[in-house]
């Protein structure tokens, strides 16, 4: 799988418990190495589960190939020239690529943007859209932008510059929300209510879409979850995570991926985010344990994955929330983490 191998390095691979989603019932694989992670999530699934579960969608599984275009004499002119060119490039783009046209999949549109930067000249950046059906598709991407860049530098009169896939997949994004009464925040021997539960939770969401300091350590919690199941079902968690904090600075502040509010005497979240991920191709193929988490999990689509992965991510989002806003995140927490570092061995190697 690698270059230069002299082991493997492993990571313990748990199940999460409770998670309805979109009324279907998961055990969810989580690859994590930190304690009270699998947890927190089973215990906020359980929270979910009596609103109803998570409700989720995806959007097309659509990935962004970008080509740039240097020293250009007119680049307006460029631009139009490509833009009337588009059915001829999209054509080029699926030629380069005839089995994933095939399965449905393909070059869906093309767009150009104009870069000023202060260091270098104007240049044309061209976006291809690639619908990659159950891929996480960089390796496709990167195939189409490099099949098409001479065609555009030719049409632009321009040099090519970088042809490689955008890891802001901002066209691929999920959608997860959850609504859970009152009651459902209350645990035993707690002095909250769970009106108390809910506002705390409200309030830590408003700092931290008022607070980048607060809104990094919010997404911290939710890629917690978000990449412990990436890696167990084998997929790119570095893409994920760079897609995610990019996609939350996409106005120029960094913000929240997931927000909570309160509604008819219930709490609602709601995450949004990149979720590039596949069920085929890449690691898939070669790993034993990323096949397991895939049967475990019972998903064949790259859709319904990114839906899990989704309200893993919000769900240890609330998991993370409630401790913060009722008795600490630590108490639970080193609970957890003492029992893990007890099994640590000694100087000499034993037990």
């Amino acid at each position: 799988m690698v270059e230069n191998a002299v082991g493997v390095y492993n990571l313990p691979l748990g199940v999460a418990l409770n998670f309805r989603i979109n009324q279907r019932d998961y055990l969810v694989p989580m690859a994590i190495e930190e304690p009270s992670v699998i947890a927190a999530a089973s215990y906020a699934a359980r929270m979910v589960r009596q609103g109803g579960g998570f409700s989720a969608t995806t959007d097309e599984p659509v990935m962004i190939g970008q080509i740039e275009l240097r020293s250009i004499e007119d680049p307006a002119a460029a631009r139009r020239t490509i833009q009337a060119a588009r059915e001829e490039i999209l054509a080029l783009a699926n030629q380069a690529t005839p089995r994933l046209s095939a399965r449905g999949g393909g070059a869906r549109d093309l767009v150009v943007r104009e870069i000023t930067g202060q260091t270098a000249g104007p240049r044309l950046v061209v976006h291809l859209h690639i619908d990659c059906r159950d891929a996480m598709g960089a390796n496709l991407v990167n195939t189409v932008a490099e099949a098409v860049a001479p065609r555009l530098a030719e049409l632009a009169n321009a040099q090519i510059g970088l042809r490689i896939l955008s890891n802001l997949a901002d066209r691929r994004l999920v959608h997860v929300s959850a609504r859970i009464p009152f009651d459902a925040l209350v645990a035993s021997r707690e002095k909250f209510s769970g009106r108390q539960v809910a506002e705390g939770i409200v309030a830590a969401s408003l700092l931290a879409e008022d607070d980048p300091y607060r809104a990094a350590t919010h997404n911290k919690g939710i890629m917690n979850g978000v990449d412990a199941v990436v890696i167990a079902t084998g997929n790119d968690w570095r893409s994920v995570e760079a897609g995610a904090h990019a996609y939350a600075c996409r106005d120029g502040h960094y913000r929240p991926l997931a927000i909570w509010r309160i509604e008819d005497e219930h709490l609602l979240g709601r995450l949004d985010m990149p979720m590039a991920v596949g069920t085929v191709g890449g690691t898939l193929q070669v790993h034993e344990g990323a096949r397991l988490s895939l049967r475990l999990l019972g998903v064949t689509t790259a859709a319904e994955l990114a839906m899990v992965i989704g309200a893993a991510g919000l769900g240890q989002n609330l998991a993370a929330l409630r401790a913060l806003a009722t008795e600490g995140i630590q108490r639970g927490h080193m609970n957890l983490h003492r029992r893990a570092v007890g099994h640590a061995p000694d100087e000499k190697g034993s037990r």
